[in-house]
């Protein structure tokens, strides 16, 4: 440690004691609990601190109030920002979230899909579901099963008719279905 840092060091510890109690007293107006004053204030001597040496400070008080109000600023933006964050978050929750009726719905219907999917050959109910979901394409399909694209196709079609046919039996989501193929 320089003798400058020692200095440096010496001459914010002094302001410390002598304007820590001022600068919370003045930091009361601003925020509500004592925890949060006692942040602010010991943040601002931190930056202080922090901060190259300065030559001498004319006026403490002045400068102790444009930190702490900095840092109040700052603790004031991120407390929106993630206000406004969590509020996203609910509404995309709220949104996306089915109800307890869709939810017996949606089971009802993918075991409607599942027990008539399993009546299927292997290979057809394999494609479907390499398709729908692993979201692979017609190519990537024929590759994995080592059949042809147009077999692809056809097993494909076979399986749509079958859930065509649920879709009318029992309203299943159409989107679970959507294709995502070739």
């Amino acid at each position: 440690m320089s003798g400058a840092d020692f200095s440096h060091r010496n001459d914010v510890g002094g302001l410390f004691r002598a304007h820590y109690p001022w600068l919370c007293t003045r930091l009361r107006q601003y925020l509500g609990s004592a925890s949060s004053v006692e942040d602010i204030a010991s943040d601002t001597f931190v930056q202080l601190l922090e901060s190259p040496a300065a030559l001498s400070i004319r006026e403490p008080r002045a400068l102790l109030t444009t930190i702490a109000r900095r840092l109040i600023y700052q603790r004031w933006r991120r407390r929106d920002l993630e206000r406004r964050h969590l509020d996203q978050l609910q509404q995309v929750e709220r949104l996306s979230a089915p109800s307890p009726e869709e939810l017996a719905q949606l089971t009802q219907a993918l075991h409607g899909l599942e027990r008539s999917l399993a009546r299927l050959p292997g290979k057809v109910r394999a494609t479907f579901l390499l398709s729908r979901i692993d979201g692979l394409t017609y190519p990537q399909i024929a590759a994995e099963l080592g059949i042809s694209q147009r077999s692809v196709s056809t097993y494909m079609t076979r399986s749509q008719a079958l859930c065509t046919q649920l879709i009318a039996n029992q309203s299943l989501n159409p989107l679970l279905l959507t294709q995502r193929s070739a």
